[in-house]
């Protein structure tokens, strides 16, 4: 029940999470407020000999505007059904290690004696914790920082008003309706940020800006004497940025395209199915990457301590270093630090500076993604920076970073791609798929597909997806374009865990050639 009470309790945690995290042009350091905050929670935990503490205290804000236009049912007038949403959460988490044990609590009351009953009640439960460890948690060494950084940016999405961003998606979701064939069409637009201060005992004091901007224009056509209906989706990239790249999303422009390739692809045959060349564009490749190398390379799979959320992996401990994945070409790489991916930060949840490191080098599997209390599990001196919790409630663990393939030489293009391709198809854009629980055989359908025949590029084709192993995919590619068309795309809400959380994470690539994949006929 929503109470005049609780009415002025969340207006004053909205105050208080507005001043904490005020924008400060050109700082450099963290809010001395924030500070003293932070500095409660390990004076507390030192006082009950709790032998490493962390606290972080995190604002969220999320946006999303959408419009779809659809016919009235039973006449023939176009209905548009706009949707605004907007939310925001404020509180802090605090990890302990007490007697060998992690330990957690968390609370939406920011207040120093919130905060030093909550590191207790964290206190408390490493203890409990503990009885049940087999063996000491471990860290890694990791440097102390105090540090501010933000996503670069130059107009706070937040701060655009909705008129001009539904007048902007109610002119694309338009341009869609214009088919003929168009049944309906949609158009959103999503922004989020998390403003998190992050202190520990080890010596850090770390305050970061993550803004995150998003959207996509879809367009479903039918054929009613066919029953048949068909859809094609936009989606640029999902970046970390500001408001200044929506106009870069060219959103109307494309919401022509949407148009007439849905019109098309209503009109497209069914794929043969059989043993094809494949080349597929980022927009779609990245979520091969994704499921079929991300997952599959993060340590906590590979030990089995993650397989209630989809799964262990394929990739064990002793092929570290030793085991092929794919061919020469094949280099992949972990990085929280590359330009714009939804996953990049200066620091993560453990307060480890975040770096670029290779998973897959030549082909051959080379390194796990790792948090401070992994790296000990696998020889390693220290974490690779993949620690995130995606809620002030949430216990951090080990996250994806941004994962990309490496381009090919430069000069490669992607009529280099299509020219050797006899028989094949070229994919654009994700759609379903099916991985087993060992991040091993999987099935990819699409968004778009065209034919190749004899080094040229033909008309669309429907119902396609293709099935494989992950190493003989990856040992199956033979050529990708250079370092001119790589781009980059992502999952704004990979879930891991249990209870669930969610990750953005960003795959980039070039578009690359894949030979003698098996291809099926979907329904």
């Amino acid at each position: 029940m929503f109470t005049r009470r609780s009415f002025l309790q969340s207006s004053a945690a909205t105050a208080l999470a507005s001043r904490l995290f005020a924008d400060s042009k050109g700082a450099t350091t963290p809010n001395p407020e924030l500070e003293n905050l932070g500095a409660v929670a390990l004076r507390e935990a030192k006082k009950l000999k709790a032998t490493y503490c962390d606290i972080r205290v995190i604002r969220y804000r999320r946006q999303n505007i959408s419009v779809r236009l659809n016919p009235e049912r039973g006449g023939g007038k176009t209905l548009e059904v706009p949707n605004v949403g907007d939310s925001g959460s404020f509180g802090f988490g605090v990890r302990v290690i007490a007697d060998g044990a992690w330990g957690f609590a968390a609370s939406p009351i920011v207040t120093k004696e919130e905060i030093a009953r909550i590191t207790g009640e964290a206190v408390i439960v490493a203890r409990a914790n503990a009885v049940l460890k087999s063996r000491p948690v471990e860290l890694a060494p990791v440097k102390a920082y105090k540090d501010r950084w933000q996503t670069p940016h130059e107009r706070d999405p937040f701060a655009v008003s909705i008129e001009e961003k539904l007048d902007l998606i109610r002119a694309a979701a338009a341009e869609v309706k214009k088919g003929k064939d168009v049944f309906s069409s949609s158009c959103n637009l999503s922004f989020r940020s998390e403003d998190k201060y992050f202190a520990s005992s080890v010596g850090s004091s770390i305050q970061q800006l993550n803004l995150q901007t998003y959207a996509s224009v879809d367009g479903t056509a039918v054929d009613v004497s066919k029953a048949l209906s068909r859809s094609r989706r936009y989606q640029p990239p999902q970046v970390t940025a500001g408001y200044e790249y929506v106009p870069i999303m060219n959103l109307v422009e494309n919401a022509r395209r949407v148009r007439e390739e849905v019109s098309e692809l209503l009109k497209a045959p069914a794929v043969t199915p059989g043993k094809k060349d494949l080349v597929l564009l980022p927009s779609h490749l990245w979520l091969t990457i994704h499921e079929s190398l991300g997952h599959s390379t993060e340590l906590d799979r590979a030990l089995g301590y993650e397989a209630n959320y989809a799964g262990t992996s394929f990739l064990t401990p002793e092929k570290m270093g030793k085991h092929r994945v794919g061919s020469d070409i094949v280099n992949i790489w972990g990085d929280r630090t590359n330009d714009r991916g939804l996953a990049t930060t200066a620091y993560d949840d453990d307060g480890v500076k975040t770096t670029k490191f290779p998973i897959i080098e030549k082909g051959i599997f080379k390194h796990y993604q790792t948090i401070r209390d992994q790296a000990h599990l696998i020889g390693e001196k220290e974490s690779r920076g993949c620690c995130y919790g995606d809620n002030w409630s949430s216990v951090p663990f080990q996250r994806m970073p941004n994962v990309w393939l490496e381009p090919g030489k430069a000069g490669t293009s992607l009529d280099d791609l299509i020219a050797g391709v006899e028989d094949g198809i070229l994919i654009d854009g994700d759609g379903s798929f099916s991985i087993d629980q060992q991040r091993y055989n999987f099935q990819f359908g699409g968004d778009a597909f065209w034919t190749i025949k004899g080094g040229k590029k033909q008309g669309m084709v429907a119902q396609v997806a293709y099935q494989s192993r992950t190493t003989d995919f990856w040992q199956a590619c033979d050529l990708i374009a250079g370092p001119s068309y790589w781009q980059q795309w992502g999952a704004a809400n990979d879930g891991k865990g249990e209870p669930g959380q969610i990750n953005s994470v960003s795959h980039g690539c070039s578009p690359a050639r894949f030979r003698q994949i098996n291809v099926i006929q979907t329904d």
